[in-house]
């Protein structure tokens, strides 16, 4: 009897526990510096992400534009949160950061052919696969573009939980509304397609640069990670137009021989 009426009050007394912590924290200066931090750190690194997504969802008829990002955006932030937990140890990993960047290069060079392909069957809507393909591109890309967000993240926040929360609920909202923006941008501005390709090379070179494994040739010759930038960023323009060309050349032969199977096209020989 006595032990029913004891846990609500356990429960309530651990709630009130729980609330004066918060509020002993929040009322710290440390912890509205912190606050600021990571702020300033989702700006500025939110940004790249931002571009994958509206690369991903252009491609897609409007009404699905929205739903895919918000879809991505959310399996993204999850598999952020699981990251964040285990951030000082995936970075220690060698090789992790080496397929993280590769996987990017090819991401890059997928999106810049897949926008040509969306120039050329605009008239035809996407289907929900191309949903699919834009939500699958967006998760993966963004897990391997936030190991940097994740891991600064998580050295301002100092271990501090509600810090750590507040910093990708922050990263939310920038990736979502971010992403919308871009579209538009790159609607009205087709070079911002081919100049966010490359912002994804970049990145990617970037990534491989900070490998585990490639740590001590970094420090000694602290030029190979931007030299690794720029040649990730040129193997993904190089690689999506390629795919572009050939996918053209694809498409018109798959025209030509559609107008020669065609009926009509019988009659008039």
């Amino acid at each position: 009897m006595h032990s029913a009426h004891r846990a609500p009050a356990l429960a309530h007394f651990s709630t009130l526990v729980a609330m004066e912590t918060f509020l002993a924290t929040a009322l710290t200066a440390a912890f509205w510096v912190g606050v600021l931090k990571i702020i300033w750190i989702d700006m500025l690194l939110s940004g790249d992400n931002a571009v994958v997504i509206a690369l991903a969802a252009r491609s897609l008829p409007p009404p699905q534009q929205r739903k895919a990002i918000l879809l991505g955006a959310g399996f993204a932030i999850v598999l952020r949160v699981v990251l964040t937990l285990v951030a000082a140890k995936l970075m220690q990993l060698p090789f992790l950061h080496l397929a993280g960047g590769l996987l990017l290069l090819w991401i890059g060079a997928g999106l810049l052919k897949s926008d040509s392909t969306a120039d050329a069957d605009e008239q035809t809507p996407a289907g929900n696969g191309s949903m699919a393909a834009a939500i699958r591109t967006i998760v993966l890309a963004d897990v391997v573009m936030s190991l940097d967000n994740v891991i600064a993240v998580a050295a301002t926040a100092g271990g501090d939980l509600v810090l750590l929360m507040f910093g990708l609920a922050v990263s939310i909202p920038l990736m979502i509304f971010g992403s919308t923006i871009m579209i538009k941008l790159m609607t009205r501005y087709p070079w911002i397609v081919p100049a966010g390709a490359a912002l994804i090379g970049w990145v990617a070179g970037e990534t491989i640069a900070g490998d585990a494994s490639l740590e001590h040739i970094v420090a000694q010759y602290p030029a190979v990670k931007y030299i690794a930038a720029a040649v990730g960023a040129t193997l993904v323009l190089a690689m999506g137009t390629y795919l572009r060309k050939r996918h053209a050349t694809v498409a018109t032969t798959d025209s030509a021989k559609a107008v020669t199977a065609s009926p009509g096209a019988s009659k008039i020989s």
